[in-house]
């Protein structure tokens, strides 16, 4: 979440984000926060961060009819962008490889820094 509260200025004041967030070791707890959610009149769950989290899109997508928005974050962007410019990665395959990994997992809606360049290259590849 640094790149994105650092571009924003919106670090956190004071307190915790473990008071308000989801323990990333308990899945269930994700379905039944969803199940919730759903109950409140949600237009759609999001998963946040995606990657670390494509069993819970794949979860949510067998256990819910609401869409599935998977969400690649900021760090998520940043950690691929170094990785590119090191040489360690092609960056059109390795973004291309993870959005498909997002479709795959069962995501409906993929939200990514991405987004416009991905859109490029699918339409340079005849992709769309």
């Amino acid at each position: 979440y640094g790149p994105f509260r650092d571009a924003l200025d919106s670090h956190p004041g004071f307190g915790d984000k473990k008071t308000y967030q989801q323990d990333p070791a308990n899945g269930r707890e994700a379905l039944i926060e969803a199940a919730l959610d759903a109950q409140e009149g949600a237009d759609m769950l999001m998963v946040k961060p995606g990657m670390p989290y494509l069993d819970i899109i794949r979860r949510l997508k067998d256990n819910s009819d609401l869409p599935i928005a998977a969400y690649h974050v900021s760090g998520e962007y940043a950690m691929l962008k170094a990785a590119v410019e090191k040489g360690w990665l092609d960056e059109k395959d390795v973004v291309l490889e993870t959005l498909t990994c997002f479709k795959r997992a069962g995501a409906d809606i993929i939200l990514t820094y991405y987004a416009k360049q991905a859109a490029q290259w699918m339409k340079e590849d005849g992709l769309f």
